[in-house]
């Protein structure tokens, strides 16, 4: 993770925006809000993804996928249990 000394030079705009919230200057609801809205939904998607935040999504995302229609695997279940 990064800390506010080591990344001041590569990373100012967070660390000023952070310096906002944290002085109550900027409120964070709106900055999580306005930072969401300008974000494309799979930048928002990547984020939750890699930090875990909403896995049940991708959960979702894997049953509309489903047709129906067995795999591969339980077709020829189907056909042979002895294979």
């Amino acid at each position: 993770m990064w800390t506010r000394q080591d990344s001041y030079r590569s990373r100012r705009y967070t660390c000023e925006l952070l310096s906002l919230v944290e002085d109550d200057m900027i409120d964070k609801d709106t900055l999580i809000r306005d930072l969401l809205g300008y974000l494309s939904e799979s930048e928002v998607a990547d984020f939750a993804r890699k930090n875990d935040l909403i896995t049940w999504l991708d959960r979702e995302d894997e049953d509309e996928d489903d047709d129906g229609q067995p795999d591969e695997a339980q077709e020829w279940y189907d056909f042979d249990p002895d294979c």
